[in-house]
């Protein structure tokens, strides 16, 4: 088979313009392939000790906030892939690595904090169950939605307003009707990546979808 070498001599560039993000990536597959050798029981085990539920964060935070982040839940990567590409690359390529990874640390640590926050008074009000503060919780979701949300501030209006009216539906529309703690933390991290706005000033003009759709048909 014939190898094209400027097709892939484009992509490791393109891989090489958001360094953390395929970093990240990378570490996201390896921790993938691991849990498809593990059985199901000692998966849940493996993963409980690296959740950043109530009773992990109550005996060592710092050290689950950092290892929840480096696996999934569920094992499917592939869409894991996809995201990063779509949102967290176009972040670190705009925002630069050290912006870029404020942004995906300030979601990832304040959105778990504040939704485990919100779990534990739903246990000491009786809401839910004492066995709650053993939930699994694991992932990168709130990173995404936090970097989901500064991306707002990357396209020019009014295209922004439609682009933050669907991310709101997305992230928002789960809290209408019974909505779980991650759900919660899922709306704070966009929160959160709107409130980092300070870090995207002075990152470059902002992107405008007429122009690129304009371009690609001339």
């Amino acid at each position: 088979m014939r190898i094209d070498r400027g097709l892939g001599q484009r992509v490791w560039a393109y891989v090489c313009s958001a360094p953390g993000t395929y970093l990240w990536l990378s570490v996201l597959f390896v921790t993938t392939v691991a849990l498809h050798h593990m059985s199901p029981h000692f998966e849940q085990e493996f993963l409980r000790q690296r959740s950043t539920n109530i009773h992990e964060l109550s005996n060592d935070p710092g050290r689950v906030l950092l290892q929840s982040a480096m696996w999934i839940d569920g094992g499917k990567w592939l869409p894991v892939a996809f995201q990063y590409t779509v949102f967290h690359a176009q972040a670190e390529r705009w925002l630069g690595t050290l912006r870029w990874l404020m942004v995906c640390a300030a979601a990832h640590v304040l959105a778990t904090l504040i939704s485990e926050g919100a779990l534990l008074r739903a246990v000491q009000d009786g809401v839910v169950k004492h066995s709650a503060v053993n939930t699994l919780d694991i992932g990168v979701s709130y990173a995404l939605a936090g970097v989901v949300g500064v991306l707002a501030y990357r396209i020019v209006a009014p295209w922004r307003y439609l682009y933050l009216a669907v991310v709101f539906l997305v992230y928002g529309e789960p809290l209408l009707d019974a909505p779980t703690f991650t759900d919660l933390g899922h709306f704070v991290s966009v929160l959160i990546g709107l409130a980092c706005y300070p870090l995207v000033i002075g990152r470059g003009p902002a992107w405008d979808p007429k122009e690129t759709v304009s371009a690609l048909r001339g």
